[in-house]
């Protein structure tokens, strides 16, 4: 979620602040329109050397920039710590996560996108077909907060191996992890090919009206849209990874203890802060008051609170989205098994598990992106998959079952799915990572996330000249009665 709360005209600077102390983090700019066409313009002038590296060029100066993080990766987990107020292990697992993408952009990026044959097809086979992905020119990319390396290197690290410049806009919650890399990005490299610019929304606004060639998204649904509203003006292409209310399924063979533990952390993880985490549970009527014992009894362990596993909501006014689900549970007839109503001054919320919650509350049906779950007895696995597919969103999902998961896998709408695990496909270099609906569109990671950020290049060169001649204002009657016999003997014959 990227915010875009008004400041002050005369503002110069912002302040990022740890959201479990009320400290000052850092101080940075507030870059208007100005300054970030400047940046963009200095993005496209580089554009072209970066491109001219080639494959190889390009993987040795991200190799640079991939050990220069790994070697100092405690102090940018430190940094994402205080900003966020996430857990420093936490951190340290991002930050990990986000190398092992980068050095697999980096290094597959040659095989995935270079030209390559293609098959002409029967009736063009006197020619040689081949395609290749070329780079757009400037991405720019707008981060969140909830994660704000892993995410955001989710396109840059893509973009960049790709042979694009990029331009950053972090979240204003966490500015400073942005500096952080492309400082060392500069330090690595040498050359302005990937910069950041620092602010509020207006920021975030500049940067997708001035010249980029596209624009990689991050955040909450309302705000992509507006993104993609003013992309449009300029028909500027977007990727969109918005907001999810992500089911977790549990078949009557699940492993009920790794099912239980797996909810638990799917949900409260980062405080709940995560677009593809755990919000809604079904479980199958059989294991149903089994599995719930499980996991109440896990989260009764849990707290939320500074230096603990859970930490503090980053952003203040998530804490009454939060509130405000709870308590509509509550008030239509939900009960709390754990946790319970927020209390006004919050920083922390703790971790939650509601019951009885009618389907279309606001706890069921909008992204509460708080420590909370909701748990639903089901009949079978044919409702626990419509109600699981019963939102607008449709980002990722996860099952639990010892010989079901993928049957019931293949039957969910959803960009992604865990089986017998929570989140696992976003760890997965070779997966791409993206939802449907309004969890949004586009791919990052993997091969799709490197394409991305590319146009197809396509070329059809004559090797000789056809048997039948087809595109040419001298075809003959008797060459379009060949071409009409031949098509019939390929394509007409047979019962299938």
């Amino acid at each position: 979620m990227t915010s875009t709360e008004a400041v002050p005209a005369a503002a110069q600077t912002f302040t990022s602040l740890n959201p479990g102390t009320g400290e000052v983090v850092g101080t940075h700019p507030i870059h208007d329109a100005a300054h970030v066409q400047a940046v963009v313009a200095t993005a496209r002038k580089e554009a072209e050397r970066w491109q001219a590296l080639g494959f190889e060029g390009r993987k040795k100066a991200l190799v640079k920039w991939r050990k220069v993080i790994a070697r100092r990766m405690d102090e940018l987990a430190s940094l994402m710590a205080r900003e966020t107020g996430k857990p420093q292990g936490d951190a340290l697992l991002e930050t990990a996560l986000a190398i092992d993408h980068l050095a697999w952009a980096a290094s597959h990026a040659e095989k995935v996108l270079k030209r390559r044959s293609v098959s002409p097809g029967l009736l063009m086979v006197n020619q040689a077909a081949s395609v290749e992905y070329r780079p757009l020119g400037v991405v720019g990319v707008i981060g969140p907060w909830n994660y704000p390396v892993f995410t955001p290197m989710g396109s840059i690290a893509y973009a960049l191996a790709a042979g694009n410049t990029v331009v950053f806009k972090p979240s204003e919650y966490t500015p400073g992890v942005g500096v952080w890399l492309a400082d060392t990005f500069r330090e690595a490299v040498g050359r302005p090919v990937f910069q950041v610019v620092t602010g509020y929304g207006e920021t975030g606004a500049a940067l997708t009206t001035a010249g980029v060639d596209k624009v990689a998204f991050t955040g909450s649904t309302a705000t992509g849209k507006r993104v993609m509203a003013a992309c449009a003006e300029t028909l500027t292409p977007v990727v969109i990874e918005a907001g999810g209310k992500d089911a977790l399924i549990v078949a009557d063979d699940a492993d009920l203890d790794e099912a239980a533990e797996a909810t638990l952390w799917g949900a409260a993880a980062n405080a709940g802060q995560t677009c593809a985490g755990v919000e809604r549970v079904y479980v199958h009527d059989r294991v149903y008051d089994e599995f719930l014992d499980k996991l109440v009894a896990e989260a009764r362990k849990l707290k939320a609170e500074p230096g603990g596993q859970v930490g503090p909501i980053t952003m203040p006014s998530q804490v009454d989205i939060i509130r405000r689900h709870i308590d509509d549970a509550l008030a239509r007839g939900g009960r709390a098994l754990v946790g319970g109503p927020v209390p006004e001054g919050a920083r922390f919320v703790q971790p939650t598990v509601l019951v009885d919650v009618p389907e279309d509350s606001a706890a069921i049906q909008e992204e509460t992106f708080g420590p909370t779950v909701t748990v639903t007895r089901v009949r079978d696995m044919d409702e626990a998959i419509e109600r699981a597919n019963g939102t607008r969103y449709a980002l990722g999902s996860t099952v639990f079952s010892k010989d079901q998961g993928m049957a019931i896998a293949e039957r969910l709408r959803a960009g992604m799915t865990a089986i017998n695990g929570v989140i696992s496909f976003a760890g997965i270099p070779t997966l791409p990572f993206g939802g449907v609906g309004d969890s949004g569109f586009g791919r990052i990671h993997g091969p799709d996330g490197l394409r991305e950020f590319t146009y197809p290049h396509a070329i059809a060169r004559q090797r000789f000249k056809p048997a039948i001649a087809l595109t040419t204002f001298r075809r003959t009657a008797k060459e379009e009665q060949q071409l009409t016999k031949v098509v019939r003997g390929l394509y007409g014959r047979g019962r299938k």
